[in-house]
């Protein structure tokens, strides 16, 4: 056990060193850039890799912190017994993000006043895994905001929180704002003289990836490290739970944190439209299998040995483990589902062995089947398995009802956006194939990865 903990401490560390490494190439490249949009996507990888950090860590203090607690649970000598049931965990897949825009009359329909353009892109966070979508121009052209990402959490529990922040930068921001400072370091130090001139300049420059407070000596793990370049603030968040979840297109409340008098404001109408999709893992994986005997048909003879393997809201019984692996159709089905009664009964009293009866309504009519395990402890380890699977579907709750459909992200591909982009209120056609045009942001993007690899591999 204490091997396990351990090695999770070592991941978890490995990862915060990696995100380090990481936020120092991204600082380093946000200093040399001298374009626009490459500046945008070494901003946002830094916000990004400040965030893991943050994340990881307080991972890391929950962990240590349950640790002491499981080490003062133990000693205690009045300690009763503890239900040490857990759910399973599952994957949670957002998809279809949508943010719509309100935009004034004269500035959409009569296009009047300044072009105001913002770069603007979504950081998601369950537990301690946290992703970023692709970063997508906004201006006046748009009606909505859209993100094409799928993102999937594979270690979600039935109690996750998923936090979901739109960070927005008015991409008409100088990208050297953040060399201010030394600019005015300069001024001083011509005006104060040498000496004094000396002490506030190195004051007013921390070192890259370093905030002022602390001059740049020790590792830094604030989330707004002082380079220069153009800086995301947060617009708008809201935070999704168990109760969102559906198979279906949902609109979401949005709390929204910013004011027309930023930079980086942009006309929200105040929610979030996605697809929240969920599979636990007692859906798609095979919790219990091993040898049963089923009796079929009402005969006392009438038993049939066969393989049963519990997944989902079904047990499957194949003929043999063999015809199973060869996706075999299953000479029986029997329901598993939040409406089925289970009890193990006494088959025989000079055996001990036990009978399973699962009994479900099918038409109106109660249908019992009876299995049989090969001994007793085969029989506790199958009821046990009967209800973890109970527990696992009233902790997950709707997403047990059917299995959800969740498509894996696939790698991300340079976007095809139209010159006006369709409303979330309008059913609009797709364009054919070969319309739009190509948005360069991902090429930018690949760039500014292979930039950051550049940095990892050189100075490691």
């Amino acid at each position: 056990m204490n091997n396990t903990k351990n090695q999770r401490d070592s991941d978890i560390q490995k990862k915060i060193d990696y995100e380090i490494r990481m936020r120092e190439g991204a600082c380093k490249l946000l200093a040399a850039c001298s374009q626009r949009d490459q500046a945008l996507e070494a901003s946002k990888s830094l916000l990004t890799c400040n965030a893991r950090i943050m994340a990881y860590m307080s991972e890391l203090q929950r962990m240590k912190e349950a640790q002491v607690m499981q080490r003062v649970a133990r000693r205690s000598s009045d300690a009763g017994p503890m239900d040490d049931r857990s759910p399973c965990k599952g994957k949670v897949a957002i998809s279809d993000l949508r943010i719509p825009l309100m935009w004034k009359d004269t500035e959409y329909f009569k296009n009047k006043g300044e072009l105001h353009r913002c770069a603007v892109f979504c950081l998601l966070q369950l537990g301690g895994e946290i992703f970023d979508t692709d970063m997508v121009m906004v201006d006046r052209t748009l009606t909505d905001i859209c993100f094409d990402n799928t993102i999937v959490f594979n270690e979600a529990a039935p109690g996750f929180e998923l936090r979901v922040e739109l960070y927005s930068c008015c991409s008409e921001d100088d990208c050297s704002a953040g060399s201010t400072p030394r600019k005015l370091a300069s001024k001083l130090s011509s005006s104060l003289g040498r000496s004094a001139g000396k002490k506030m300049r190195a004051s007013l420059e921390p070192g890259a990836c370093s905030p002022t407070s602390n001059g740049g000596g020790a590792t830094i793990l604030l989330p707004v490290p002082s380079v220069p370049g153009p800086k995301y603030h947060l617009l708008a968040h809201t935070t999704l739970n168990l109760s969102h979840v559906q198979d279906s297109f949902r609109t979401h409340d949005l709390t929204i944190t910013g004011n027309e008098e930023c930079s980086y404001w942009l006309p929200l109408y105040g929610s979030v439209c996605c697809r929240l999709a969920a599979q636990p893992h007692c859906m798609t994986q095979q919790m219990m299998s091993g040898c049963l005997r089923v009796k079929l048909g009402g005969e006392p003879q009438g038993w049939t040995n066969v393989y049963g393997v519990l997944k989902g809201t079904n047990l499957f019984c194949y003929h043999q483990k063999e015809d199973m692996e060869a996706n075999v159709e299953p000479v029986l089905t029997i329901g598993i589902n939040k409406e089925t009664r289970i009890r193990a009964a006494e088959k025989d009293p000079q055996s001990k062995a036990q009978n399973i009866c699962i009994t479900n309504q099918y038409g109106g009519e109660e249908v019992t089947h009876t299995l049989s395990a090969d001994s007793r402890e085969d029989t506790q380890r199958w009821m046990e398995a009967f209800w973890q699977q109970f527990y696992d579907m009233s902790q997950w709750r709707q997403c047990c009802d059917d299995l959800m459909k969740i498509e894996l992200p696939s790698p991300r591909k340079p976007a095809i956006v139209t010159p006006k982009q369709g409303s979330l209120y309008h059913e609009m056609v797709a364009p054919a194939s070969g319309e739009g045009l190509l948005l360069q942001d991902n090429a930018v993007s690949a760039e500014i990865r292979a930039l950051l690899s550049s940095y990892y591999n050189d100075s490691y």
